[in-house]
């Protein structure tokens, strides 16, 4: 017969006991007598519900991750690619850069020079003792380097490589005011070298700057000063053998006094300083207007083939003031919020720009000489903005710079831009907003491509251009002529380390497909994701734990990945130090050599490793086919006139009339304008009499 225990006990509980009868509402059974001590009393029952609770939810998500492991296992494992040389460099590299046969390397004392082939040091630069952070690099022609090394102090070092030397031309932001020194955030070197831009901030303001490299003038003073030095070193030798011989006869007495030879700096010529060329300052805010009617407002516009930055306005300090009001009312509790905002925009602004090829977009006057391989123009967004600004870099030199010149084009946006991105031929600008939205837009012919969005909560980190698997060729079309893709393909990075895919086709619909769903372990966050141009589809990620990947957006999955040797690992992974030689196929990686227990972290800071990883070398042609037919051919071999008469096909399609009707509009408005302030004046005058 079973035994019924009490529920309640005898006593009286303590008030801290209150919640446990709430937990056992119904009465307590034992089916075997005997077992009537083994009951557990309160608070023993709560603990033990607790502990097996716990123990059920670590069970649960043990079984999980086994579930996971176990579908790893069935998947394809990524082929380990192993690095096919590697080199070694004096002191912590801190950044890469390739061009043409040389790889250039920021070292924490200095540059260096090595070769592509040979992996030999061919030169090195530690003039000043200096940490280089940055290096951005240009080839020319005739062996001829363009090199732009911005050190820890933020300035910017401008240098010529020719004939394995350095020569420094110029430190661009250096001034003798230590209090009115810049620092440089951010360069940019256009892809034909003719500009460079520097994003510079001081203890108050942010402001860009660029400048007009004269290559062509760096490649004649090179040449005329490569002339001098090999014919004073001629004379050198010629002198020291006429002095040797000398010395030879006159050996005996020793009264020969052999002269001191010329010191090489005489022979070296300066070269030509680059010219300032725009300085671009972030965006007014914008505040109440003085114009008293619409027609004030339009005579400040200059004509009507575009927006402006919103500051020709008709709306007054009060109506700003009164809308101040009701929002403190109606919202108090984002008032501490909004302070917060306000207090983040004293803080000097980060910019976003790109050196853009001659399009439909900037529209340059007849006068003006554009090349269709030169940038004509920048695209700048600042952090927190709504507007992308078009300015164009085709104006007349003048004695004095505009300090604050305005847009030629404004592209208002819905949302603040985030980021954006230029397509490889510069024919496609994507941007994306602070609300996930993502337009992509044909620079050559003016019109948006897309607009598309991310449904889910995600906010954007970065964006980038593939290469398309139907676009790729094995020539590499000239800047400017490329034709339109048949499909434009997006990379887009979320800041929780998810990816997405945007397909873009020219006449359709896009697509946008999730790559990549957030990682569950912390480890394998993305620190940096990076295009391989020379394969479709192929994009280069790097994670937290170090390992490097090469993933097929197409099937979203990875294919390799780059280890490095068992006694080595990636050197801080959280920010790798990389470079990708799109000429030769090759990834550079610097790594580290792990460290022992009890071993010392500085005995390995004064050297650094950087491997190699040969794309050639590995069957990565197999892992990302290009397809056999292309469906456009490329406009590079086809004569002028077929291209004018494609082009003018496609401007026909898309945009009928707009540009012919605009004008007539803005005229109408300025003519309805102008008859409304008539008519008021008019009203005026009839009560005053």
């Amino acid at each position: 017969m079973a035994a019924q225990i009490p529920k309640h006990p005898l006593e009286i509980p303590p008030p801290s006991e209150k919640d446990w009868l709430k937990d056992d509402e119904e009465d307590f059974f034992l089916q075997d007598p005997d077992r009537q001590r083994d009951a557990l009393p309160q608070p023993f029952r709560m603990v033990n519900k607790l502990v097996t609770l716990v123990f059920e939810n670590a069970m649960e998500i043990i079984e999980e991750r086994e579930m996971l492991r176990e579908v790893e296992k069935l998947k394809v494992q990524p082929t380990k690619c192993f690095p096919t040389a590697e080199f070694q460099v004096t002191g912590r590299a801190n950044c890469l850069a390739v061009s043409g046969k040389y790889i250039f390397v920021g070292l924490s004392e200095g540059l260096a020079a090595f070769t592509v082939f040979s992996w030999e040091e061919v030169c090195a630069w530690d003039a000043v003792k200096t940490e280089i952070c940055a290096i951005h690099t240009l080839d020319l022609e005739n062996e001829h380097h363009i090199l732009l090394a911005v050190d820890e102090m933020g300035l910017v070092w401008l240098f010529c490589f020719h004939k394995e030397s350095f020569r420094l031309i110029k430190i661009l932001n250096e001034v003798e005011d230590i209090s009115k020194r810049s620092t440089c955030v951010e360069v940019v070197l256009s892809p034909g070298g003719d500009y460079a831009g520097f994003l510079l901030q001081d203890s108050t303001k942010a402001w860009l700057e660029i400048y007009r490299l004269p290559k062509d003038s760096w490649l004649k003073e090179m040449e005329k000063s490569s002339g001098a030095a090999a014919g004073l070193a001629h004379w050198r030798r010629r002198r020291s053998t006429a002095i040797s011989m000398k010395s030879l006869e006159l050996r005996g007495d020793g009264s020969a006094e052999m002269e001191s030879p010329v010191p090489a700096t005489k022979a070296d010529a300066k070269l030509s300083l680059p010219v300032l060329l725009l300085k671009v300052k972030p965006p007014k805010p914008v505040t109440g207007s003085s114009f008293k009617s619409p027609l004030d407002a339009l005579k400040k516009v200059d004509d009507g083939i575009m927006l402006g930055l919103g500051y020709n306005h008709l709306i007054k300090d009060s109506q700003w003031e009164q809308r101040e009001g009701i929002f403190c009312s109606t919202y108090p509790e984002c008032l501490e919020a909004e302070g917060e905002r306000k207090n983040k925009e004293e803080i000097p602004r980060h910019a976003t720009f790109h050196f853009l090829l001659p399009s439909q977009i900037l529209q340059v006057q007849p006068e003006m000489k554009v090349q269709p391989d030169v940038p004509a123009g920048i695209s700048v967004h600042w952090d927190g903005s709504h507007n992308l600004c078009f300015y164009l870099l085709n104006h007349p030199l003048k004695d004095k710079v505009d300090s604050d010149p305005k847009p030629e084009v404004v592209w208002p946006c819905a949302a603040p831009i985030v980021c954006s991105a230029v397509s490889s031929c510069s024919r496609y600008l994507a941007l994306a907003c602070e609300d996930a939205t993502i337009i992509i837009w044909d620079a050559h012919l003016g019109y948006p491509l897309s607009v598309t969005a991310i449904l889910e909560e995600r906010l954007i980190r970065s964006i980038h251009f593939l290469q398309s698997s139907a676009a790729a060729s094995e020539e590499t079309p000239c800047p400017g002529t490329d034709p339109a893709c048949p499909i434009v393909q997006l990379l887009v990075l979320c800041t929780d380390s998810s990816f997405y895919l945007v397909k873009t086709p020219v006449a359709g619909k896009s697509s946008i497909t999730l790559l990549a769903d957030r990682p569950e372990d912390p480890n394998l966050a993305v620190s940096a994701v990076v295009p391989v141009l020379a394969f479709p589809s192929a994009a280069l990620v790097f994670s937290w734990n170090g390992t490097v990947s090469l993933m097929n957006t197409a099937t979203s999955q990875i294919v390799y990945c780059f280890s490095t040797p068992p006694s080595h690992a990636v050197a801080s992974p959280w920010q790798p130090v990389f470079t990708v030689d799109s000429m030769n196929w090759c990834l550079l990686l610097q790594g580290h050599k792990q460290q022992q227990r009890g071993a010392l972290a500085e005995s390995t800071a004064s050297h650094s490793t950087i491997f190699i990883f040969d794309f050639n070398s590995y069957s990565l042609k197999e892992a990302f086919p290009k397809e056999p037919s292309l469906p456009l051919k490329s406009m590079q071999n086809l004569p002028w006139v077929e291209r004018c008469n494609i082009f003018l096909h496609e401007r026909q399609q898309s945009l009928p009339g707009l540009r012919e009707l605009l004008p007539e509009y803005w005229s109408r408005l300025q003519a309805r304008a102008a008859a409304m302030d008539k008519e008021r004046q008019k009203v005026k005058g009839q009560k005053k009499l």
